[in-house]
């Protein structure tokens, strides 16, 4: 089983799975997280759905060689994406050095993080990902392109938001493409929602930067409102493209569907 360093700290759950929705899947992604005390039992709703964790046999040998060096293992409480409240992740500790953290919610495979962290090796990447299969293709990148700098959880996201990841630990929060739950019925399952507005707050240091995109314009509608409302941000609601995203798959599919890509910036004030 993977070594982790980690000490004490406390909270609960979910995340967008992008890569997921260009095979042809639902995406998954964050559950909103009330702000309540610590708690052992996942949250009554969540934005993912369980699939299947069989990997092909490319895959499992290279989940076998590299997962005890890249995967963190945190100690789980009700089921394999749960996150024991006292586990505190130490970037220090893990990457043996001091230096920027970027935490990318949802993952996918991996394309955006792996590019980033070949881009800025200086820079120390945590990448939050639900699914088995993700995490694998995510490993598949880092040994491709050879890199020592990205760390994956194979975690529910609030949670890691929660507790699992200490108050001002990050410099970037990544969250592109959550999936959008376009039913009417399933909306209230989105990430981006007045009560997940906490988390970003607490994870971010004072001065860090939360990036967001969607090709989903109800949805990029909702995220404005929401994050411009809230006054511990300073936000660019119609920001133009990151250039440190790299075009991905899903990406490239809603742009083929003459969908706009809205990408939203804000940055956490000092003294909140």
């Amino acid at each position: 089983m993977p070594h982790t360093p980690f000490r004490d700290s406390a909270m609960p759950d979910a995340v967008s799975d992008a890569a997921a929705r260009a095979a042809g899947e639902p995406a998954t992604e964050l559950t909103s997280a009330p702000a309540v005390a610590p708690a052992r039992f996942r949250a009554p709703m969540v934005s993912f759905v369980q699939r299947s964790t069989r990997l092909k046999d490319r895959q499992q040998r290279t989940w076998d060689e590299l997962a005890p060096r890249f995967v963190i293992e945190p100690p789980r409480v009700v089921s394999k994406t749960s996150v024991q409240p006292e586990f505190l992740f130490d970037a220090a500790a893990t990457f043996g050095r001091q230096a920027p953290l970027v935490v990318e919610i949802g993952s996918g495979q991996g394309e955006a993080v792996a590019h980033a962290a070949e881009q800025r090796p200086d820079t120390d990447f945590l990448a939050v990902e639900v699914y088995t299969q993700g995490v694998a293709q995510t490993l598949q990148r880092i040994r491709q392109r050879d890199l020592t700098n990205i760390r994956i959880v194979q975690a529910n996201a609030v949670e890691v938001l929660t507790t699992m990841l200490p108050a001002a630990c990050a410099d970037e929060l990544w969250l592109f493409f959550p999936d959008p739950w376009h039913k009417s019925k399933h909306t209230k399952r989105r990430i981006v929602t007045p009560s997940f507005m906490d988390l970003p707050a607490r994870v971010l240091r004072p001065g860090g930067v939360w990036r967001l995109a969607t090709d989903w314009a109800d949805y990029a509608r909702q995220m404005r409102e929401v994050i411009g409302a809230d006054e511990r941000f300073t936000a660019d609601l119609h920001a133009p493209r990151f250039e440190g995203r790299v075009l991905t798959s899903f990406e490239r599919k809603g742009l083929d569907k003459d969908r706009d890509i809205a990408d939203i910036t804000a940055v956490l004030s000092a003294g909140v």
